[in-house]
């Protein structure tokens, strides 16, 4: 079975001088205003509780450029700055509907440096990309071709911090389901090694920033002596030497991830993990740094796209269920467990090692949700109950209950919970 979705391919680009200008000054004015519709709706909303609409900001637009003071907005092409009015309007859709907090300003030298163009500010023709007022072609390294017959929707040009440039194209792909498999898989991620199958199998953490620390220490040192403010071009090119190893750490990473989560997707037709709160366990300042490292965020968002576009199912458990505390043979319950302890003996006489059994437990757990609670809806657990960021877990196993529950309905659908577990996310 095949299916179209909607797919980004990245490749990175080389300009001219006189396209790193016009481009530059793009990025400007798509920040400049994306402010100036931010400002205006703010105003309009705390001092006369009035919502503003995208055709509002565009008028605005159109006025703002008639002005002496924002003339310069003539100067670009049009389309990217009707697009950031959109991609606001699209923020405050999030806001009011309580999916994302209140737009923020963009600022110069913290947010991305980015314009987006529809169709009809670029020509695609042969292999050849054109954006609206550049003067020739793109100088674009063509990495890897698009879809036969794709035709770009949308282009988005962008420049990170280390100063590469990168264009995004957005293209209809055709992207067939793999071949059904028998393979399951419970994964749980760590630090000391990335992530633990059921299988057995440790997959090592690369520590991409521990091996590129000391390059990366020496280099902010450089940029702290360096003088602040004016136009110093001494701290500029510091700045760029720390972004460049910043942005090699980051494609290490990402590639590693790739190729992880692609190896788990086409050798299982199940694959299970647990829901861990990222955002709260980076504020353990001990761990921080290596739990930034592992990106363990990005990786279950790369199976979750992955096990979509392939026909695989991502089952995603409880956080909460304590899958290092359970005997994966007798199902009995540790009293706690701290992270110090590897391995671990069961009264039952079963020995573990804490992350091949954590891995099985969750594998047991996923599969125990999918046999009770097939098309289960999502359910999550009230956020006022307030738990520990990681959880503290022990070395004795003393008598616990069953490891399976009766499922319950929810909402009309039901689930099955594991001590604990319960569906939370499933393609």
């Amino acid at each position: 079975m095949a299916g179209t979705v909607k797919r980004a391919f990245k490749f990175r680009f080389y300009p001219t001088p006189e396209q790193a200008d016009l481009l530059n000054r793009t990025f400007g004015c798509v920040r400049k205003v994306y402010n100036l519709a931010l400002a205006a709706r703010s105003e309009a909303w705390y001092r006369r509780q009035e919502r503003v609409t995208y055709n509002a900001t565009s008028a605005l637009l159109t006025a703002w450029k008639k002005t002496d003071a924002l003339a310069f907005l003539n100067e670009v092409s049009s389309v990217p700055l009707q697009q950031t009015l959109r991609h606001l309007q699209d923020a405050f859709t999030a806001f009011w509907s309580r999916r994302a907090r209140y737009p923020r300003f963009k600022s110069r030298k913290k947010s991305r440096a980015s314009a987006e163009f529809t169709p009809s500010a670029f020509r695609y023709r042969d292999g050849t990309l054109t954006l609206a007022k550049l003067a020739g072609p793109l100088d674009i390294v063509w990495s890897r071709p698009l879809p036969d017959g794709a035709t770009p929707s949308t282009v988005t040009v962008s420049r990170d911090s280390a100063g590469r440039w990168f264009m995004s194209l957005l293209c209809d792909d055709t992207i067939a389901a793999l071949p059904a498999t028998g393979g399951v898989v419970g994964i749980d991620v760590g630090l000391e090694h990335l992530a633990t199958l059921s299988t057995g199998e440790k997959v090592a953490n690369p520590r991409h920033e521990r091996a590129d620390r000391a390059k990366l220490a020496r280099a902010q040192r450089q940029l702290a002596r360096k003088q602040k403010g004016g136009d110093s071009r001494n701290r500029a090119k510091a700045a760029l030497r720390v972004a460049r190893i910043h942005g090699r750490i980051a494609d290490r990473r990402r590639d590693a991830l790739h190729q992880l989560t692609t190896r788990l997707v086409r050798e299982n037709q199940t694959l299970v993990i647990e829901d861990l709160n990222v955002r709260t366990m980076v504020t353990n300042h001990r761990l921080a740094r290596a739990i930034s490292d592992a990106a363990w965020r990005d990786l279950r968002t790369m199976l979750e796209y992955k096990a979509g576009w392939y026909g695989r199912d991502l089952v995603v458990i409880d956080r909460w269920y304590p899958s290092s505390k359970v005997c994966s043979g007798c199902g009995a319950v540790a009293d706690t467990m701290p992270l110090t302890v590897r391995s671990w003996a069961c009264r039952c006489g079963a020995t573990h090692d804490r992350d091949v059994n954590a891995a099985r437990d969750i594998l047991a757990a996923g599969l125990a949700v999918t046999a009770c609670g097939a098309g289960a809806r999502p359910h999550r657990e009230s956020s006022r109950r307030r738990r520990p960021a990681v959880k503290q877990e022990g070395p004795g196993a003393t008598e616990g209950s069953s490891s399976v529950r009766a499922g319950r309905m929810s909402r009309g659908g039901t689930y099955a919970s594991v001590e604990g577990a319960e569906t939370v996310w499933r393609v």
